[in-house]
């Protein structure tokens, strides 16, 4: 038995390999993402072509995709959250993150994916990269207790 590589924990044959297959449609947003993370993961490029909206298929490259998902190493998806993309839904947004190596070097892909059901079936519309949020920094004032703990005032101890 393969587990299926969508993190479901559920035999691939029984989960994502349906879907990819057209044995069944996906009922939901996250289930045609998870799909669509598998199909990258066995390079089934004319999956994630067929299953991303045709409104939205123009400038796909499908031999750089295919060649891209064939060199790097998949190494598993994590859904953050879903909103609306039920089965009684027509739209649906699913924000996941792709974890994988390319050239020996860890990488993430973070993305919050769009998704639109037409006549019964989701497509994949379009997705937006999450960006990193920056550090907060908190000034510290002269006379504010110091962050270490010491239980000193700022320019009495770190802030010397």
């Amino acid at each position: 038995m393969t587990l299926c590589p969508c993190g479901s924990g559920n035999p691939y044959s029984e989960c994502c390999e349906q879907i990819i297959s057209g044995g069944r449609t996906a009922t939901t947003a996250e289930q045609l993402m998870r799909a669509r993370y598998s199909a990258y993961v066995f390079a089934m490029m004319d999956f994630v072509f067929e299953s991303t909206h045709p409104d939205h298929r123009q400038g796909y490259d499908h031999a750089g995709t295919k060649a891209w998902a064939e060199t790097a190493e998949w190494l598993g998806l994590e859904i953050i959250g879903t909103k609306r993309g039920g089965a009684d839904d027509s739209t649906g947004e699913v924000e996941f993150i792709a974890n994988f190596s390319e050239n020996g070097e860890r990488r993430q892909h973070h993305e919050v994916g769009q998704f639109q059901r037409k006549e019964d079936c989701w497509y994949f519309t379009e997705g937006q990269m999450v960006r990193q949020k920056p550090l907060a920094v908190t000034k510290l004032g002269r006379n504010a207790p110091c962050s270490c703990g010491s239980g000193l005032k700022y320019k009495k101890c770190c802030g010397k």
